[in-house]
């Protein structure tokens, strides 16, 4: 069915053709009448062409009434995207008073920078932790107007993985979680900060209740502990405590592996902040072969099958004691919480990903459930046999904060029934090679 417009337009181009036909054939001058026959039919058209470009140069809404013919159905679609247009503007308008509503109630201060970093918006809290005043910051560079050496390297690093902590720029005595997102097609970020003092307190005061009370508990169970073994070798004297003597000396040294874990972690949680500690080439093959025989006498008359695969190319620059310490958790956690004669393959080896330790056992697996909580301290799945392999609880938590300290991961695979992998991954950063000089074992 032909339009209404096109209709029109034919007959227009009708008339006009037949009255140049008529008109010539009555003077005698065809073609000259003809010519001036297109050429009203075509000034009409530029007439309406120019109408419609100032229309649409000036943004103006086009209203009735439309010209006739083709034009009139131009008009219309155009009326039609207007209000379509229109429309979507007056939705997203109402979805941007939204947002700007939804960020300003938020506790937290919100930044939205562009794509030199300068402020395109900003809510009233950012001025009151960051000191980023709205509407005056915008197109202000965000790190001049946060007077704050840190958060200025922090913003321009690019490296959003980990949060930052700090204090804020207008109150020193509030402490921030500051977490920076890339988004949008350009490079735009998504600034917000959070108020973590109370939590902040709470950490501290923790860490050095822990440290502190870890620290004054060492010197009474050295005491008790010399006391026990006087006793032990007292032989025949007390014959009839020895069962005694023998648990108590047991339960001493459980505490006194749980105290020398707690203080590892209360070093490693402090210096995670600060790091000073010191690093080596570390020859990571020859020290997992060490933790492998240890291991093997750990496993005694167990007899678990374990090997080791090592890359000899690939050693870390860190501190030995500390890898010795992760390491040695996750092979010795291997071997006190998967059956007897079972595998435990470790292998040290490099992928697109960077270079990695995994440790995989074939024992009894761990539920997807638990998962997600091994690296909490204390946490244990199933607490009867984790007292009863002698473990502390704390093992993967020193694993964990190990890792950190080096921009490291750690990655737990498990199934029940078909054994667990636990993967250390290390960032190239860390990565070095292996030396000439003899280096002693860690």
């Amino acid at each position: 069915m032909v339009p209404e417009g096109w209709k029109t337009e034919l007959v227009w181009l009708a008339g006009i053709a037949l009255l140049t036909l008529v008109a010539g054939a009555l003077s005698g001058y065809a073609w000259p009448v003809l010519s001036l026959g297109l050429a009203f039919y075509v000034g009409r058209q530029l007439r309406h062409l120019t109408r419609l470009a100032s229309v649409l140069r000036k943004r103006r809404r086009i209203e009735p009434p439309y010209p006739n013919g083709l034009w009139q159905l131009i008009y219309q679609e155009i009326r039609r995207l207007q209000t379509g247009s229109q429309k979507r503007k007056r939705r997203l308008a109402r979805f941007v008073t939204r947002f700007r509503k939804a960020a300003t109630a938020l506790p937290d201060a919100v930044v939205i920078l562009g794509t030199r970093g300068d402020v395109e918006w900003a809510n009233p809290d950012a001025g009151d932790l960051l000191g980023v005043p709205w509407p005056q910051g915008i197109g202000h560079r965000l790190t001049a107007l946060v007077d704050h050496p840190v958060f200025t390297e922090y913003v321009e690093a690019r490296d959003y993985r980990r949060p930052l902590e700090l204090h804020s720029p207008v109150n020193k005595t509030i402490v921030l979680s500051v977490h920076v997102t890339p988004f949008g097609k350009k490079p735009q970020r998504l600034v917000m900060a959070r108020d973590i003092t109370r939590v902040y307190h709470l950490d501290q005061v923790r860490t050095d209740f822990v440290s502190n009370v870890s620290h004054e508990l060492r010197t009474p169970l050295t005491v008790i502990s010399g006391f026990l073994e006087s006793l032990a070798d007292s032989g025949g004297e007390c014959a009839q405590w020895s069962r005694s003597v023998e648990l108590m000396q047991q339960q001493a040294a459980r505490m006194q592996h749980i105290i020398e874990d707690l203080l590892i972690l209360s070093r490693l949680e402090m210096e995670e902040e600060e790091p000073t500690v010191e690093t080596t080439p570390v020859p990571v093959p020859r020290l997992l072969a060490s933790i492998v025989e240890e291991a093997r006498s750990l496993s005694g008359d167990a007899g678990h099958v374990i090997s080791l695969e090592a890359d000899p190319r690939r050693w870390l620059q860190a501190n030995a004691h500390e890898l010795r310490s992760a390491f040695s958790n996750l092979v010795f956690n291997a071997v006190r919480h998967t059956p007897g004669h079972t595998e435990i393959h470790i292998r040290w080896a490099a992928d697109a990903q960077g270079a990695y330790l995994s440790v995989r056992d074939s024992g009894e697996g761990i539920p997807s459930l638990h998962i997600p909580r091994l690296t909490e301290r204390f946490y244990r799945v199933d607490k009867g046999r984790a007292r009863e392999s002698g473990g502390t609880g704390l093992g993967l938590a020193i694993v964990k904060h190990t890792l950190n300290r080096y921009g490291g991961e750690l990655q737990i695979a498990s199934e029940v029934g078909r054994g667990s992998t636990f993967t250390c991954r290390f960032p190239d950063n860390v990565l070095t090679m292996p030396q000439d000089t003899d280096e002693p074992e860690a």
